[in-house]
């Protein structure tokens, strides 16, 4: 503590389901010296599987303190502050259950707690079973993961299936295929877009809206005056300021309990009251990048508004991140 301020305490996220290789893997961490570097080191254990820990061939076991959790609802921020004050911790590992919400933990996690790396191992055989019947938990550690390693693989399955998955819910993570001859390979596949950027007006098709709305948020400057049309509804609200609207869609990430309306500040020349609330509509637009108190003071994007006519609703009303 310097000055009455925590110092901060770089956390190590490992996560995924039931066998899929994360105690192995935290275990060989652990082993290594260089990565230990004689800190003090919490290790959140959050389910036991088959494979323990062996902390004699830790390679400071001294320094590791181990904390079993056997419930979700004890990752507080109230207790992991008394982990810290309790073992002085410098560095925290987390072997994360699978079937708990990844993102509540960050949330609840000590202010000083920086997230440095989360990856999300994969056992390659059981993926389909669980992506089938346990895709919110899926998404959740996909969304937040930095690294996704599929291990157990075999040239028998099919790699752009998985790389299509988790482009679903995160296009900037890594993904490596471990095969279980110990080599491992990283994914190659490249992530075309759905529409020509680079026409001089961009087309975006009604399945393609959620691709669309990720980039122009995350890429802003592979858009900035490029022209758009695209279709979606207009939403107008006499609290907003003169000219401006909100055009969007309902989007669903991967299931109907996380359906959102994405919507994108637009902004016209004239009367807001011309368009017709919640209504469906075809827009051409010239985008640009703009601080707006629509977006609390910070940068996002702005539809400038050059043409529009309305529409019939289109026959899938959501949108999907595929």
């Amino acid at each position: 503590m310097l000055n009455g301020v925590m110092n901060e305490v770089p956390v190590y996220i490992f996560a995924g389901f039931l066998e899929s290789g994360k105690t192995t893997f935290l275990q060989e961490c652990l082993e290594n010296e260089d990565f230990i570097d004689g800190k003090r080191t919490l290790l959140l254990v959050c389910e036991e599987g088959e494979v323990e820990y062996d902390q004699k061939r830790f390679a400071s076991p001294e320094n590791v303190f181990p904390a079993l959790v056997e419930k979700e609802e004890h990752l507080t921020e109230e207790w992991l502050n008394y982990l810290q004050k309790k073992y002085k911790i410098e560095k925290v590992l987390v072997e994360f259950n699978g079937m708990w919400k990844l993102e509540s933990f960050i949330e609840n996690s000590p202010e000083n707690w920086v997230l440095c790396q989360a990856m999300c191992m994969v056992d390659s055989g059981t993926f389909e079973m669980y992506n089938t019947n346990m895709r919110n938990q899926v998404a959740d550690k996909f969304k937040t993961c930095d690294t996704v390693v599929f291990n157990r693989w075999n040239d028998s399955f099919d790699r752009n299936a998985v790389h299509k998955v988790v482009r679903t819910f995160n296009k900037r993570s890594d993904i490596l295929y471990e095969y279980e001859d110990g080599r491992v390979e990283p994914d190659t596949i490249p992530d075309p877009l759905p529409y020509d950027i680079n026409a001089d007006i961009i087309e975006i098709e009604d399945l393609d809206y959620a691709i669309f709305y990720r980039e122009v948020n995350e890429e802003p400057q592979d858009y900035e005056g490029k022209v758009v049309r695209v279709k979606g509804r207009t939403l107008t609200d006499h609290r907003m300021p003169e000219g401006c609207f909100i055009f969007g869609r309902h989007v669903m990430t991967c299931c109907v309990e996380d359906i959102e309306f994405c919507g994108i500040l637009a902004r016209l020349e004239g009367d807001v009251s011309t368009l017709k609330s919640k209504g469906w509509a075809i827009m051409t637009a010239r985008v640009t990048w703009e601080e707006h108190e629509i977006y609390n003071g910070e940068e996002g994007p702005v539809l400038n508004l050059l043409e529009i006519e309305d529409c019939e609703e289109p026959e899938e009303e959501v949108a999907v991140f595929y």
